[in-house]
């Protein structure tokens, strides 16, 4: 199974205690299944030029982020799997970020399973496979 990586699951890596089972279980996972979206790396430029510690955060996703996975495109494929559903929860009355469900159209465009802390919004998304090892270890510490 190969995964994508949420934007909490990249910046859980880059904090001073992470969660020791979630290290531990990425250990074991190929740099081959490891996938991340276009728009979490945006999110991480955001957060990045936010931040006091603007030069640490850029240099941390040029240096560590980007090398140890692979980046993938929002293209027109994956803004169509985006606009189905995006209509799905609002006619079902539960709007998600639009940003979530660029991350979640990507996972399910692509088969990935999306690794994220925030369960809550993504188990809204039908179809979408969830692995719950951040939110599990974040649980467990």
């Amino acid at each position: 199974m190969a995964f994508l990586f949420d934007t909490d699951a990249i910046s859980e890596l880059l904090r001073p205690r992470p969660a020791m089972s979630y290290i531990n279980w990425l250990m074991k996972v190929s740099r081959e299944e490891q996938f991340t979206s276009a728009v979490v790396i945006g999110e991480l430029y955001k957060g990045a030029y936010r931040s006091q510690a603007r030069d640490r955060h850029l240099t941390n996703i040029e240096h560590r982020i980007l090398p140890a996975v692979t980046v993938l495109p929002y293209d027109t494929g994956i803004a169509k799997v985006f606009g189905k559903i995006r209509t799905h929860l609002e006619e079902a009355g539960t709007i998600l970020p639009d940003a979530d469900l660029q991350i979640a159209a990507t996972a399910l465009g692509h088969g990935l399973e999306l690794v994220t802390g925030n369960l809550r919004h993504f188990r809204r998304i039908s179809g979408l496979k969830l692995n719950t090892i951040l939110a599990d270890s974040r649980n467990s510490s």
